[in-house]
């Protein structure tokens, strides 16, 4: 438990209360949120994680527990999102100051928090030539990283992640455990001396070429040359060419047996993304957006790409660096670069570096990999505008599994359903507790390992929200 010094009024109008929160408050610095707004109010209690949200207790001076009421709504950090606030009142003792006490364990209804791009101060930090975090391609914080990608289980703590095996130096835990800091409490965190580190190997050989920075450098000049290489991201692999080279992107297409539909395309900044295409305001916000999707945006009569990066459309997919990874490896280029989902086929996007090794060394000249593991698959999401407003056409990284709530009338207590989607372009939703929560593009069911992947990603939430349906849809 962690304490912070904070009074309580014992006079008459002390109130006490227990709240507890639902929606997306797991992994997104909720907690420390919750710390900081009790200690500044001068309130004594304690917030924990549990599978069924944040339960906070706060005892203190009515106006306080009420401003503190307010602001839990009104000051949320940027990736929370609050569903409801269940409340009651407390007639236990106040306790001394407030804490941030262990997980608790009991039915699962929170939100599991999407992935979510690279913050500001982490790309500050990273760019530092002086900050220990300099050049590092997996620093994050509360306010960015990976999130549903990484996780196993609830309540989202670090031993419920693939983070678990990267033990935090002494420095990363002071900031984990420093209530000013903002990663305090950030499961993913990490640095180059205690956390994931990346590498570049040549296709069909295991040998590490170079490591870190010298490893992306190596990938830079590849993809300078011609080559296509395998990139190890936040969800899955992508293969990577240069997007004005029209025999790179033909040599992507043969090798993917993929003649004719469009590539998707990342680019280091919107400066470069508007010497393409043409950006509405909608179109920007959402690139420069949490969820960092794909955007289909209008390309530029000037824009003089290949005829063979989108055949025959006068549209483009374009997204913006979301991972620390590829905001290194985007940097030296002021052109596009090809980044189409790494698998063969109608297979789901590889995710494993073994399987990485196998199952790409017919596409990829190398292969930069890093020993993060992807928990769970997660795509590129695609979007449009339509009027100024969003219309998502794959629903994925940066949004899932963020749940839907149901219309009124649904209650609580209806039937726990599993709705199974189509064959093509496949989803599932799973409803509980008057939400629903779709998941993750699956993609077509023509293939065995695109089945098997259904059935896993069923049986992960399942687990992940307690969820047993007895309607099937």
């Amino acid at each position: 438990m962690i304490n912070g010094s904070a009074g309580i009024n014992s006079a008459s109008d002390a109130e006490a209360l227990e709240l507890l929160v639902e929606g997306t408050v797991q992994g997104v610095g909720f907690r420390p949120f919750v710390y900081r707004l009790a200690t500044t109010e001068r309130l004594s209690g304690w917030v924990c994680n549990a599978p069924d949200g944040v339960h906070i207790g706060i005892f203190g001076e009515a106006g306080g527990v009420a401003r503190f009421r307010d602001r839990l709504t009104s000051e949320l950090p940027p990736l929370a999102r609050i569903d409801s606030i269940h409340e009651r009142p407390l007639s236990e003792e106040p306790p001394e100051g407030f804490g941030i006490v262990a997980s608790a364990s009991g039915d699962a209804r929170t939100a599991v928090t999407a992935d979510a791009a690279i913050c500001t101060d982490c790309r500050r930090e990273m760019g530092d030539s002086a900050d220990r975090r300099f050049d590092y391609p997996f620093l994050n914080c509360t306010h960015c990283g990976p999130r549903f990608s990484i996780v196993r289980g609830l309540p989202y703590d670090r031993i419920n992640t693939s983070m678990r095996r990267f033990a935090m130096c002494p420095a990363c835990r002071a900031e984990y455990d420093d209530p000013g800091d903002r990663r305090f409490h950030a499961q993913p965190t990490a640095c180059p001396e205690c956390g994931p580190s990346a590498w570049i190997e040549e296709t069909g050989s295991a040998g590490r070429r170079a490591i870190g920075m010298d490893a992306i450098e190596d990938a830079q000049s590849r993809l300078r040359s011609g080559e296509v290489v395998a990139i190890k991201g936040i969800g899955g692999f992508h293969l990577a060419c240069n997007a004005l080279d029209a025999e790179a992107i033909a040599r992507l297409r043969a090798r993917k047996h993929r003649p004719g539909k469009p590539f998707a395309v990342m680019v280091r900044d919107l400066t470069v993304a508007a010497a393409y295409c043409h950006l509405e305001e909608a179109e920007r916000k959402l690139l420069e957006s949490a969820a960092a999707p794909i955007v289909l945006v209008g390309l530029r009569p000037d824009a003089m790409l290949p005829k063979n990066l989108a055949p025959g459309l006068d549209r483009l997919g374009i997204m913006l660096p979301y991972s620390p990874l590829h905001v290194l490896l985007t940097a030296p280029f002021d052109h596009p670069l090809v980044m189409t989902s790494g698998n063969a086929g109608d297979d789901p996007q590889v995710t494993d570096n073994a399987m990485a090794r196998q199952e790409l060394a017919a596409f990829a000249d190398a292969v930069l990999l890093h020993d993060r593991d992807i928990v769970n698959r997660v795509d590129d999401s695609l979007v449009q505008t339509v009027d100024g407003a969003l219309q998502i056409l794959r629903r994925a990284r940066g949004y899932t599994p963020q749940p839907v709530r149901l219309p009124p009338g649904f209650g609580d207590d209806h039937p726990q359903t599993l709705a199974l989607g189509g064959d093509i372009k496949n989803t599932f939703a799973v409803a509980k507790a008057g939400k629903a929560v779709l998941s993750q593009h699956m993609g077509d069911l023509t293939s065995p390992s695109t089945h098997a992947d259904l059935r896993s990603t069923i049986r992960l939430y399942e687990d992940l929200y307690d969820f047993e349906p007895s309607l099937f849809v």
